[in-house]
């Protein structure tokens, strides 16, 4: 009787200093200030939706740009290992001997990131996708440096884990002479044969796996991410880091496809490789060409491989930036077409056909979507109530917030929740506290006991946020 009355009153006393935080939460909800200073040191769990290119912060890029000596293009801010055509590409050593260095390192830092961007010169989805072509040479042979700077900022952050998109697998699989089967896919996804195109995918799969696509998976998990994870320690007991394939949308179907068969040898072999996605801008041409194919790619996949969990980056649309009746269907294809584990982004919810039928079937199947809050004020210029947040909460859909792009943006974990608990009064600090919780118990880590100690950790973590609040 004794031991039940202990454990009822440490359930009642942490039930109490859960309340604490919570009047204190809704006392500061208006004062960003005081919920920056909050959110900082509350434990926030996971970060699923990360890229690494665009996670990093310009400085340290940059740095890393003038200490290789790489070219640069005054014109553009693009830099290259190589000098280009043209009389723009100057080393930046020149630079530094000619005395203009620091005023060109303004200028990359407002190419390369979203640093003074004024809302007018620029239309702000190109200014940031195409920051990553601008920099993409000065991520290359600069992994390590990168991972550190992303797990020391996420410690300081109170995040225990991030689920990151590092870069694509390196796969010389040459495919000229499979060129024909691009048309031929693409003619039979518009003439909605699924069987025809499930065939040729069959087809490409054993062509791909006997010119030994498994070999360039392994060798990505064992000589890359595999050993540069270990060296760098980048696991212990205050954080976690796990990986995800991707494939370009913008690329030809067969090329698509070999680049994703890969991907999903990869991550179906090694536990640090968490899962698989697809990226770049989704109202590309090609990526809106190509979108029901690609979600078919995905289910083929699935059926090879259905071990592997997937999240995609769909409905990243808004009215205006695409024809009104393509708002429709992507997230709906992403979800029962694909078989999409999680859904990133899912801006156009609203616009998608028979949108309460998707929503409550994501509830059903604990299909989340991850919310970038600041991602989507900037890209597509979504947010307060046009932002669906609420209307995925009204239909108990799994929400985990994450920072996308954090380094171009600007951004940070912290911000989001500031952002998040300014912008939508109805969202408790207990939903926040459930969102944070989602963040682990969502997050595609294979290893069961490694997602037991997360959540563990996480149940410490909060124990001792919470306690500040006891005597307020």
């Amino acid at each position: 009787m004794k031991l039940f009355y202990t454990i009822l009153f440490c359930i009642l006393f942490h039930i109490g200093l859960a309340q604490s935080a919570n009047q204190y939460f809704e006392k500061i909800r208006n004062n960003e200030a005081e919920l920056t200073a909050f959110f900082a040191q509350m434990p926030k769990g996971g970060d699923l939706h990360h890229h690494y290119s665009g996670s990093i912060y310009t400085e340290p890029l940059l740095a890393h740009a003038i200490a290789q000596d790489l070219y640069l293009n005054t014109q553009t801010m693009t830099v290259s290992k190589e000098k280009q055509t043209g009389t723009d590409w100057v080393l930046f050593s020149a630079l530094q001997k000619n005395g203009e260095l620091e005023a060109y390192k303004q200028k990359v830092m407002q190419k390369w990131s979203v640093k003074d961007y004024n809302y007018v010169d620029y239309p702000s989805d190109k200014q940031f996708f195409e920051s990553f072509t601008k920099f993409e040479p000065a991520i290359v042979g600069n992994f390590e440096a990168g991972l550190l700077e992303l797990k020391n900022r996420a410690v300081k952050e109170n995040v225990s884990y991030i689920e990151t998109q590092l870069t694509t697998i390196p796969c010389a699989i040459k495919t000229d002479d499979l060129a024909k089967y691009n048309n031929q896919l693409r003619k039979m996804t518009v003439a909605k044969n699924e069987k025809a195109v499930m065939q040729s995918l069959d087809s490409l799969y054993t062509i791909f796996i006997q010119k030994e696509a498994k070999k360039y998976a392994a060798d990505f998990n064992v000589n890359f991410v595999g050993k540069m994870h270990k060296e760098l320690k980048i696991d212990d007991s205050q954080f976690t880091m796990r990986y995800q394939n991707f494939v370009l949308r913008f690329m030809e179907p067969v090329d698509l496809f070999k680049n994703l068969i890969v991907a999903f040898i990869s991550a179906d072999s090694s536990q640090l490789m968490a899962g698989v996605n697809i990226v770049s801008p989704e109202d590309g041409e090609t990526s809106m060409k190509d979108y029901e194919l690609h979600m078919l790619m995905f289910k083929y996949c699935h059926s090879r491989f259905p071990k592997v969990k997937y999240t995609l980056h769909a409905g990243e649309l808004t009215l205006g930036l695409v024809r009104p009746e393509e708002l429709t269907w992507h997230i709906n294809a992403a979800v029962y077409t694909a078989g999409a584990n999680r859904i990133g982004h899912g801006v156009d919810i609203a616009y998608e056909e028979k949108s309460y039928d998707l929503m409550r079937y994501m509830a059903k199947n604990n299909i989340p979507v991850e919310i970038n809050l600041v991602s989507n004020e900037f890209i597509l210029k979504v947010k307060e109530n046009r932002h669906p947040i609420l209307l995925y909460k009204e239909f108990n859909v799994p929400i985990v917030i994450s920072t996308d792009d954090a380094g171009i943006l600007r951004t940070n974990m912290t911000e989001q929740y500031v952002l998040l608990a300014k912008r939508y009064s109805s969202i408790t600090y207990d939903d926040i506290k459930q969102f944070v919780y989602n963040s682990i118990n969502y997050s595609f880590i294979q290893d069961p006991a490694a997602k037991k100690q997360l959540l563990q950790d996480l149940d410490v973590r909060f124990k001792i946020f919470e306690a500040n609040f006891s005597a307020k």
